[in-house]
């Protein structure tokens, strides 16, 4: 039989070797073996969707807009590119810092894309209005990123936009889910794709909660008012745990002299 093979001396005793030649119809010991890294294997990529065709995006956009009752509707270009409307809901629960003694925007600053925040360096903070709706205009190329940056400027807020997200928000079987979207994706697409119908889907900008405080992301003013608001918010408490035991001791005092001369 031929078992030649190559070993180093102290693993000798260890190994054993059956040397019977296969017999008609076995298999070797070689053929049994996995063919070597060199050689080709297929392996299951899982492929990404492929992008919709122009001729698809046209029907899709015919479908968008035979449900629009208003004028906001999509419109295809030349290139295969596409613009429409979307409404962005504002939910934010801090203060956001905007330039300090600015005038509005005027038409001629924003046609001449004048940054009036560029014209002063006084800031102060803030609180917009909870649940306020900016209606943008956009295009299928505009991304995630570019929708936060956008409406930023158009408040006139200066805060570092990686201090923001923009989530989808869903209704399904009566709750209400959030999904916080990727800085790339496209919301004109999502927009096409679930129809005009805000119930079934809307967009809402956020804190970006990432789990922990990136301090470094804050200037110093936006620090020193986030102390005021603690600072305010301690008092506040103090007052309230005062008032609540201050109560519960004029009701002991006023059950005492009811007692007095009473026998225990």
């Amino acid at each position: 039989a031929d078992c030649r093979y190559t070993c180093h001396p102290q693993c000798h005793s260890l190994i054993q070797l059956d040397c019977r030649r296969p017999g008609p119809g076995q298999l070797s010991p070689e053929s049994t073996l996995a063919p070597p890294c060199s050689q080709n294997v297929t392996k299951t990529v899982e492929e990404k969707p492929e992008p919709p065709t122009v001729e698809e995006i046209k029907k899709k956009i015919e479908k968008y807009n035979a449900k629009v009752t208003n004028c906001l509707l999509m419109k295809l270009n030349d290139d295969g590119t596409y613009t429409g409307f979307i409404k962005v809901h504002l939910k934010l629960r801090r203060p956001v810092t905007v330039p300090a003694g600015i005038r509005p925007q005027s038409i001629y600053d924003a046609l001449k894309e004048v940054n009036l925040a560029d014209m002063t360096d006084k800031r102060t903070s803030f609180y917009l209005p909870l649940d306020a709706i900016k209606q943008l205009h956009i295009s299928s190329t505009t991304t995630v990123s570019e929708v936060i940056q956008g409406l930023l400027k158009k408040f006139m807020v200066v805060d570092n936009p990686q201090k923001f997200a923009l989530f989808k928000e869903m209704r399904k079987d009566g709750q209400v889910l959030f999904q916080k979207l990727p800085l790339t994706e496209y919301p004109l697409y999502l927009r096409l794709l679930a129809g005009p119908d805000t119930d079934v889907l809307s967009f809402v900008l956020k804190e970006n909660e990432t789990g922990e405080v990136e301090w470094d992301a804050f200037s110093i003013p936006e620090l020193q008012n986030f102390l005021m608001i603690l600072d305010k918010e301690e008092k506040d408490k103090i007052q309230q745990v005062q008032r609540k035991y201050e109560k519960f001791k004029q009701r002991l005092q006023q059950t005492l002299k009811e007692a007095g001369g009473k026998p225990g």
